[in-house]
């Protein structure tokens, strides 16, 4: 099972508490990740990445294993602590303002 910490705003919206965990079948890979969330919330499509094109939203970013995976390729191989589900896959709201 792979851990995944949402935001507050999206925990409210997908009505979960905590972390939320996931079957990921075949190579764990961010896009599997997600794509196994919106299906199992199919009211977050649309708020992590877009639509149409599937890219990640301008204020969404992606942790895991203290590494920012925010500009990552969507089907690499995420790491092996995540696959195994020792280390949670993050999805953060980013902050913005001047």
């Amino acid at each position: 099972m792979i851990r995944v910490v949402l935001p507050a705003h999206l925990k409210a919206l997908a009505h979960v508490d905590g972390e939320v965990e996931l079957p990921v079948g075949g190579p764990v890979t961010q896009r599997a990740i997600l794509d196994a969330l919106e299906a199992r919330y199919p009211m977050l499509c649309g708020t992590i990445r877009d639509r149409r094109s599937g890219k990640r939203r301008a204020f969404v970013r992606f942790f895991a294993c203290q590494q920012d995976l925010s500009h990552e390729a969507p089907d690499e191989p995420l790491p092996e602590a995540v696959a195994a589900g020792t280390e949670p896959y993050l999805i953060v709201g980013a902050m913005a303002g001047g």
